[in-house]
């Protein structure tokens, strides 16, 4: 799969090749020490966030929790019920 910018990637390769290593060589035999693959992700995350300020694509509506609160079965603006 690629990802959302093409220059991010190589580094998501990288990265989904680490934790499945680590996924089922290490995770699955109790150790959960992803040292190895954290610093792979912190990269391919930066990345991620530079294309997606590019595209003009603003993530923080996708961090706002919902769930669990009186927004969660709002409806929208704009919006009828069903």
């Amino acid at each position: 799969m690629e990802s959302v910018g093409a220059e991010c990637t190589e580094l998501k390769r990288e990265y989904d090749a680490c934790f499945i290593s680590w996924f089922s060589d290490k995770f699955l035999k109790g150790d959960k020490d992803d040292s190895v693959c954290a610093p792979l992700l912190e990269v391919y995350k930066k990345c991620v966030q530079n294309a997606l300020k590019e595209k003009n694509i603003n993530v923080d509506e996708v961090n706002i929790r919902v769930l669990g609160t009186d927004d969660e079965n709002r409806i929208p603006p704009g919006k009828s019920s069903p």
